[in-house]
């Protein structure tokens, strides 16, 4: 660990023990993103579920972190740098602990698309945008082991390309559905599964400015980069009808 040592040493392995559990709870957050993702990709109800049922172990890990820093604090009295290290992982634990629940609500999507056929060029977007929502939580699970601020804000500032790849990935569904090339049901359900893909994002940028919390003391002070989604997603669906619109004029007016 990266904090400084103390004269109880038995405070440095409180602080130890729970970033080993941070460590261990973001394991688990990771998985369940694989898993959902997996699943996804096969349509695999089965799978799904028992990755909804595996949300309860993330549930737990935080009430125990909880309770290990609550204990700290009451124990060792923390000011100051050490004070922060305890607050700094609960907020992380917290991050950790929604990520798992939009894991989760991504399984239950898939639960009710079951047997559905994925379009291939959707399920190459979102594969993409899981693999890029996995590597932010990995970087930025390292930055909290490594004190890392320049990787913390790095994962900080990524967040807007996984914003506009959300967008991108929505505006297709959105024309899919109209040209009715894809379900309505369907195409609805994989957009919530990319938005909670997005919000996953959201959490990891959190856990950044925890990170950054924890080393200096406050918070990034400029404002997170981030492109607005339901702006852009409004002037998509607009752009979509208008074009769909004109198209089905040019087939009224057309000579038979």
């Amino acid at each position: 660990m990266a904090h400084s040592k103390h004269t109880i040493k038995a405070f440095d392995s409180d602080l130890d023990e729970l970033a080993r559990a941070i460590a261990e709870m973001g394991g688990v957050a990771e998985r369940q993103i694989a898993e959902a993702t997996a699943a996804l990709t096969t349509r695999d109800g089965d799978r799904a579920r028992r990755m909804i049922a595996a949300d309860a172990m993330i549930d737990a890990m935080q009430r125990n972190i909880e309770e290990r820093a609550v204990e700290t604090i009451a124990r060792r009295q923390p000011v100051a740098g050490d004070l922060r290290q305890i607050i700094g992982t609960l907020r992380i634990a917290n991050e950790i602990e929604r990520i798992g629940d939009l894991a989760k609500n991504i399984g239950k999507r898939i639960i009710a698309i079951y047997g559905e056929e994925m379009p291939p060029r959707s399920m190459r977007g979102v594969n993409h945008m899981a693999t890029l929502m996995l590597a932010q939580l990995r970087d930025v699970l390292d930055s909290f082991a490594r004190r890392d601020i320049a990787k913390a804000l790095d994962v900080w500032t990524r967040d807007q390309d996984v914003d506009r790849l959300c967008t991108s990935l929505s505006q297709e569904l959105l024309a899919d559905m109209m040209e009715q090339s894809v379900a309505m049901c369907f195409g609805a359900h994989l957009m919530f599964c990319t938005k909670n893909l997005e919000r996953i994002g959201d959490h990891t940028t959190n856990i950044a400015e925890a990170v950054h919390y924890m080393v200096n003391g406050e918070t990034p002070l400029r404002e997170r980069p981030k492109a607005d989604f339901a702006s852009m997603l409004t002037v998509a669906v607009g752009r979509t009808y208008n074009l769909r619109l004109k198209q089905y004029r040019r087939s009224e007016l057309a000579p038979l």
